[in-house]
């Protein structure tokens, strides 16, 4: 039996790498997807790559636009029917630089990408849930959500505060029978730590991502497809009495 059949899912930052690898999971285990993301031609890319037919739907939104953003809602209802499960996926990994260096409007930035979208995400699929009696609402955290690390406070502070967010809601809506919880990646093989790595060394990004995986019990970086996969168990009916927590996915990086 597919794991989420007749089930439909709403993604934010759905191009990304993890986006884009949960999105083919989803429907893999036959739930309906609705991809949101701010490029049309990535999203159009995305659709034209799933070929799951009827079952894919995409929308053009600013994660962090609410107007945008309830549009993409209604269209998922309208599309689907229902909205069963909200991966809120949005992010970025913002500015790598010591907190005298950046600028506020950079901190703003990451704040407003990686902790509003989550929140507007939340507020705007809780009505369709309510209705339907159940839920599973996902959030895409970091371990930079559970742990400190320097030259990368606008994106410490954001992670920590969706783990925050999604315990808060976890209590507000669980006599709805809506579960909240977060994912907490380490680092993942993917376009966000080419980013982080660059900007940690210019000269030898290589070096930082070898630093990096012999930090890691596991020795390497995860990959997108572990990270779909969890999103897959928290998204499906194996896992409706976990509400309010982080799942860390990291290698057993912050074990120690």
């Amino acid at each position: 039996m597919l794991r989420l059949d007749g089930k439909t899912a709403f993604i934010t930052g759905a191009t990304g790498g993890i986006g884009e690898a949960t999105a083919k999971r989803f429907l893999e285990e036959g739930a309906n997807v609705m991809l949101v993301g701010r490029s049309e031609e990535k999203l159009q890319a995305l659709v034209e790559s799933l070929n799951g037919g009827k079952a894919v739907a995409s929308f053009v939104s600013n994660a962090t636009d609410e107007r945008a953003l309830s549009s993409a809602v209604q269209a998922t209802l309208d599309t689907f029917g229902r909205i069963d499960i909200l991966f809120a996926n949005a992010g970025t990994e913002g500015q790598a630089k010591p907190i005298e260096e950046q600028s506020r409007e950079m901190f703003e930035y990451a704040l407003q990408t990686n902790v509003v979208s989550v929140w507007l995400a939340i507020k705007l699929c809780i009505g369709p849930m309510k209705e339907q009696g159940n839920g599973s609402m996902i959030a895409t955290s970091s371990i930079a959500g559970l742990i400190g690390t320097a030259n990368a406070s606008a994106y410490v502070a954001s992670k920590h505060a969706v783990c925050g967010l999604i315990k808060a809601a976890a209590l507000e809506l669980g006599e709805f029978n809506i579960r909240v919880n977060a994912i907490a990646p380490g680092p993942i093989d993917n376009r966000m730590m080419r980013s982080l790595e660059a900007q940690w060394n210019p000269e030898d990004s290589a070096a930082v991502k070898a630093n990096i995986e012999q930090s890691i019990p596991l020795k390497r970086y995860g990959t997108n497809a572990e990270v779909a996969n969890l999103a897959l168990f928290l998204a499906s009916d194996e896992s409706t009495y976990c509400s309010g927590t982080v799942h860390s996915i990291d290698g057993g990086y912050i074990a120690a």
